[in-house]
């Protein structure tokens, strides 16, 4: 009789830690294959056959849609680059200049994956209509409040990320370095 409680136990503790890691890396993720660049993360494999199971089950649980590693990379920041959270009630700075890509989008994202609602109906840029510098950087203002130049309003929600997809580009699974893909640079310059 001791015996076969034992065995019981074993397995539902057994089944417990098993579901529970499963619904962990299926809404949190995982590391494996991850790429990051400063504040910047990727998962080249995601749009590939050769996806880990994880992945494969946070992008079934997501809806998302991952971009096939020919067509280019997705990358997402939910911090700047001292580690501290993307908080829409700060202004935060977007520098810098992008990986060689044949076009670019940043868009802003709450964290469940949808867009940030806002009276100008602005969601992100695009390569195409960035005011850049002389030298080909970039400065975009990430604010609830209204900025001059490439101002991206947040709607003043608490967390965000931001979402870097470079289409037709060299940056992949090979790549390790900010050498090899200079990433834009996302700085907190001020919080009320």
């Amino acid at each position: 009789m001791r015996l076969i409680f034992i065995i019981l136990l074993a397995l539902a503790l057994a089944t417990a830690v098993g579901l529970g890691s499963t619904y962990m890396t299926a809404t949190r993720g995982t590391d494996l294959g991850t790429l990051t660049i400063g504040a910047w993360t990727a998962r080249p494999k995601s749009g590939t056959a050769e996806v880990d199971p994880y992945s494969r089950a946070s992008i079934a649980r997501s809806g998302e849609l991952p971009i096939g590693t020919g067509d280019g990379i997705a990358f997402s920041a939910t911090s700047d680059d001292k580690n501290k959270p993307l908080d829409g009630r700060c202004d935060v700075v977007v520098s810098g200049v992008t990986p060689a890509a044949r076009f670019w989008t940043l868009t802003l994202f709450d964290r469940k994956g949808h867009l940030v609602a806002n009276s100008l109906q602005r969601y992100g840029f695009t390569s195409q209509e960035i005011v850049r510098g002389s030298d080909g950087a970039f400065e975009i203002r990430v604010a609830a409040r209204s900025r001059a130049g490439n101002w991206l309003p947040t709607g003043g929600i608490e967390r965000y990320a931001l979402m870097l997809r470079l289409y037709d580009t060299p940056v992949g699974v090979a790549t390790r370095t900010q050498r090899d893909a200079p990433m834009p640079s996302i700085t907190t310059v001020g919080c009320p």
